[in-house]
């Protein structure tokens, strides 16, 4: 199903406005008439078939039908979706800063509404629950502007033999994607030394027929394009400039084609290459005013060759993608004969462990591949449409912290340094926001950014999303658990944390009848009371996030930290409703909607360690009561998957097993093991592929800062395992192995000294770490 062109509903909503926004058949040989992935040119390191042990790659026996099954490589600025079509082979080209300009500036600003703030205010706190509907300028519903791809790089050949073996991997560890029938072989990869997409065709009589196509699903009628095409020395420069329409903004990729062997001849608009034994392509893709000085990229692609061959670029991207991608592994003893099976067949046996193996594998490739310049999109780094859902834009108020929740404990501190840069690239804009809306000093985040504007322009009446006050503390949170787990204080982090409870200090000036300051308007990402408009009062997602603000940033600011505490102990507390469940309203009488896709009440849970099982067992239980009640409403993948974090925060084990099963039922994965956001593979969407990883670590390993808890909730269907090099937020990294039998033993490794509360499934004690000191414990898993 192709997504409805903007404006679109939420994912997981029909009337919502953002979205929540191997190994062959006999294990060890080559499939007859093919061959296996290529080996890693690092002497030692094991091949992505992964006989021995969990596949470190996926693989199908034909090429790509749909764009959404295409293989993808990324270096987190640039994307490749490959098809790996030995006949008509095209690689889709993207890049994050591929965004359709468009709409008057003016109209992507904050609305100013801080003079009637106090107005609206005072209508909510006397008892109008539809007062916060009216709190608009007016303007119609404004989009982001669109993600989109930017052209496709078609190879063309004469039909080979359709008889001989066919196959098709992307592996893991060195992220090439690689396509074999009988002679012919393709191979490519996004570098993360060179930045720039490499691809090798190789066959002893080549004929190919080279271009690049602009033509794309969705790509609109005005865009204005230019072809050119010149030869060179080395074999051929192509390169196609696209401009917006009605715009001075363009952009334009450049593939220079270097060809080993046969002849090169210019057939507008690319090239037809005749007898040849190898070309290597080399694309980039820059997006500009006015023109761009083709000449000179085309001569720092010349450059990047000067006497290399492929494997030499390869071997340069593989310092930095291997030895992130190697950081952490998961091995669930799954039965060898289903991780031999392609991806396609795998997915088809939800309850298979090579399954759940090949797909927290897959999803660390991919959110590793898509963190870069900017964290992941909705689709992560990829598009093969022009109309992509949501403006394939980044919904802060769920998705994107959801899809980078694993990225401290799993060991990719890339994808927190790109999550990073988008939050402090658009610190301004969160002032204009704050300023704008409610009058005050400090920042307030967006919940829909395209990337470039963190202005707050998307909302409509019935998702007032320039309500939410919570997204500055969601958002820095993961950067917040990045500095605990490195030990580190990024200056940066710490001075947003102040702009934060600036915030707060102007904000927080209405109180209730026992003194205690009111959050108001307020508003819980993307759900209403039952008997009640949008924006009320006192949601406990605000509350979690405004308490946690202020806490954190008094931590780091000591000349303001006794202000700060105090104004946090003024916050109401969260109240249990009739039904013994955590209220996502903290306001007596505002009644839950249960049945709903988000979990933001719960925020205080999962990621906050302000409610658990430990410290606060009461609110505990009445977090997971409310969690008992939360419907699916249209079960969108990151609500099932939000539901799985926050169970295994409460050592729920059987409920992260049913989350968990509702997606690996539910038809959510393409062959690519791309996800998508409904069931069905209904709409391409990330949220489950980058946050299953997180799902698997949360129920076997969670860590505060003096917290260690080992296997709060292992489900029954993982019965044995190992886990390693997970990291915690006390500075240790971990390797955790688990048997049949009931046994287990972690391994610590501290790299600073500390007295951490060790949780096990048998009880808890205090563990003392020294720096440089393993530590062995072995435990039982119930």
């Amino acid at each position: 199903m192709r997504p409805t062109p903007t404006p679109t509903p939420t994912p997981g909503a029909p009337s919502a406005v953002t979205p929540d926004a191997p190994a062959p058949a006999t294990p060890g040989a080559p499939a007859p008439g093919a061959r296996a992935t290529a080996p890693d040119p690092v002497a030692g390191d094991p091949s992505p078939t992964g006989t021995g042990g969990p596949v470190h790659g996926t693989w199908e026996p034909a090429p790509a039908a749909r764009w959404e099954d295409a293989f993808l490589s990324g270096n987190g600025r640039h994307g490749a979706m490959v098809f790996g079509d030995p006949d008509a082979d095209r690689v889709i080209v993207t890049h994050h800063t591929l965004v359709r300009p468009g709409g008057d500036d003016e109209d992507r600003r904050p609305p100013r509404l801080a003079a009637e703030l106090p107005a609206l205010q005072d209508r909510l706190l006397s008892g109008d629950t539809t007062a916060a509907e009216t709190f608009t300028d007016g303007r119609p519903l404004r989009w982001v502007r669109p993600f989109h791809p930017a052209f496709q790089l078609r190879l063309n050949r004469p039909a080979g033999d359709l008889r001989a073996a066919y196959r098709r991997d992307v592996d893991f560890t060195t992220g090439e994607v690689t396509a074999t029938r009988a002679t012919w072989t393709s191979r490519v990869f996004v570098s993360r030394a060179d930045d720039v997409i490499v691809q090798r065709v190789t066959d002893p009589h080549l004929t190919l027929d080279l271009s690049l196509d602009p033509r794309l699903p969705g790509a609109p009628a005005g865009l204005g394009i230019g072809h050119g095409a010149v030869l060179t020395p080395e074999g051929a420069l192509l390169s196609l400039r696209a401009r917006y329409p009605g715009s001075d903004v363009a952009y334009t990729g450049v593939t220079l084609v270097a060809v080993t062997g046969g002849t090169t001849k210019l057939v507008p608009p690319g090239v037809l290459v005749e007898g040849a034994t190898e070309v290597l392509l080399l694309t980039r893709v820059r997006r500009h005013t006015g023109e761009l000085d083709v000449v000179a990229e085309g001569r720092a692609l010349r450059d990047l060759l000067d006497g290399t061959e492929y494997d030499a670029l390869l071997a340069r991207h593989l310092e930095a993608h291997r030895t992130a991608y190697r950081r952490v592994t998961l091995d669930l003893a799954a039965d060898p004969a289903e991780r031999a099976l392609p991806g396609s067949a795998l997915l088809e046996r939800p309850h298979s462990t090579a399954l759940l193996e090949r797909l927290f594998a897959a999803g660390r490739y991919h959110l590793l591949s898509a963190g870069g310049m900017l964290p992941p999109r909705l689709t992560g780094l990829w598009t093969g449409d022009w109309d992509t859902a949501w403006s394939g834009a980044f919904t802060t108020n769920a998705n994107l912290n959801l899809q980078t929740a694993s990225a401290a404990a799993a060991a990719l501190p890339e994808v927190t340094e790109a999550h990073a840069a988008l939050v402090h690239r658009q610190l301004a804009d969160w002032r204009d926001n704050a300023r704008a809306i409610f009058g005050t000093r400090g920042v307030v985040a967006p919940s829909h950014t395209d990337g470039e504007s963190g202005h707050t322009y998307h909302f409509s009446r019935a998702y007032p999303l320039h309500l939410w006050t919570a997204g500055a503390d969601w958002l820095l949170k993961p950067l917040v658990d990045h500095d605990e787990t490195y030990g580190t204080r990024d200056p940066r982090t710490t001075a947003a944390l102040a702009e934060v409870a600036l915030f707060y200090e102007d904000f927080l000036t209405r109180t209730d009848d026992r003194g205690r300051v009111v959050v108001v308007p307020s508003y819980s990402p993307e759900n209403r009371p039952a008997n009640a408009g949008w924006g009320t009062v006192n949601a406990a997602m605000d509350l979690s996030a405004a308490r946690h603000a202020l806490l954190t940033a008094a931590d780091r600011h000591p000349e303001h930290a006794d202000r700060w505490r105090a104004l946090a102990d003024r916050l109401p507390p969260h109240r249990v409703n009739t039904d013994g469940a955590l209220a996502e309203w903290a306001l007596p009488g505002l009644a839950d909607t249960y049945d709903h896709r988000h979990l933001s009440h719960l925020y205080g849970v999962w990621p906050l360690d302000e409610i658990n099982p430990y410290d606060t067992p009461r609110l505990a239980a009445a977090a997971h009561r409310a969690l008992e009640l939360r419907g699916a409403e249209n079960d969108s993948a990151h609500g099932h998957l939000h539901h799985a974090l926050v169970a295994a925060r409460l050592r729920d084990g059987e409920r992260v097993a049913h989350a968990l099963g509702r997606v690996l039922g539910g038809d959510f994965f393409h062959p690519s093991l791309m996800s998508a956001h409904y069931p069905r593979r209904d709409v391409y969407n990330a949220d489950a592929a980058h946050a299953l990883p997180a799902v698997i670590v949360e129920m076997l390993v969670q860590s505060t800062p003096d917290r260690l808890v080992l296997l709060p909730a292992l489900p029954d269907t993982c019965r044995e395992g190992e886990l390693k090099g997970v990291r915690t937020r006390f500075g240790a990294e971990i390797d955790l192995a688990w048997k049949a039998d009931g046994s287990a033993t972690a391994v610590l490794r501290p790299a600073r000294a500390h007295r951490i509360e060790l949780r096990t499934p048998s009880g808890a004690e205090p563990l003392d770490l020294v720096a440089g000191e393993d530590r062995v414990i072995s435990l039982a898993t119930r």
